[in-house]
């Protein structure tokens, strides 16, 4: 008896690990085809074939369309980051450099750009599944950034008087802004603005 609820139990375990592993097969392959053709172009339909799935298959493995893009948006996030601390192993990156590295790589993938762009616009509805992804993304980007100024306000390299916390919420709000701006105009330079703005933090040079 004891036996068999172990092989049970192994089976179930071995079950989810695939389901796990497949999902993270989607959104990698999901990554490449939004970025490839776009958001608008990127049915579930191609989502589905680019892994050998139906559609029905495909959404076995989300809730539904909107947590499936959502998901990718999630995984979008973390291979940026993976990808910035590969490229920075040998020398600290700050969170600031992070940021504006992040902004000069999305404008070479204005399908992710529009995806995000359009899924926070929908997820402000209460009960959208795209919400508590927004939510906890809005959250840990200002909690990251309040500890980035406030170091740098104890270095001297921010300015001391400036609101940690409100700075942080401006540079969220410049950051959505700007990719909204730069998918009506893509001359706009999003990472170059970024810049910009980071040096207003800075404290007036000694006379």
């Amino acid at each position: 008896m004891v036996r068999k609820h172990y092989h049970a139990a192994m089976a179930r375990r071995g079950s989810y690990a695939k389901g796990i592993a497949k999902r993270e097969e989607i959104l990698t392959a999901a990554l490449e085809v939004i970025a490839r053709n776009g958001y608008g172009r990127a049915s579930v339909r191609e989502l589905a074939d680019a892994v050998g799935l139906s559609q029905a298959g495909l959404l076995h493995y989300f809730a539904s369309k909107e947590e499936l893009f959502a998901e990718i948006l999630r995984k979008r996030d973390e291979v940026d980051r993976e990808t910035l601390d590969a490229a920075h192993a040998d020398d600290e990156l700050s969170m600031m450099d992070g940021f504006v590295e992040v902004m000069r790589h999305n404008a070479d993938v204005p399908g992710l750009v529009q995806l995000y762009a359009r899924l926070s616009a929908e997820a402000t509805e209460a009960d959208h599944a795209a919400r508590p992804f927004f939510t906890e993304r809005f959250r840990l980007f200002r909690e990251l950034s309040v500890e980035s100024i406030r170091e740098g306000q104890q270095d001297g390299s921010v300015r001391a008087d400036l609101d940690a916390e409100r700075i942080a919420s401006l540079l969220l709000a410049a950051a959505d802004g700007l990719q909204t701006q730069w998918l009506m105009d893509p001359s706009i330079d999003m990472a170059e603005h970024i810049e910009y703005l980071l040096t207003l933090l800075k404290p007036p040079a000694a006379a």
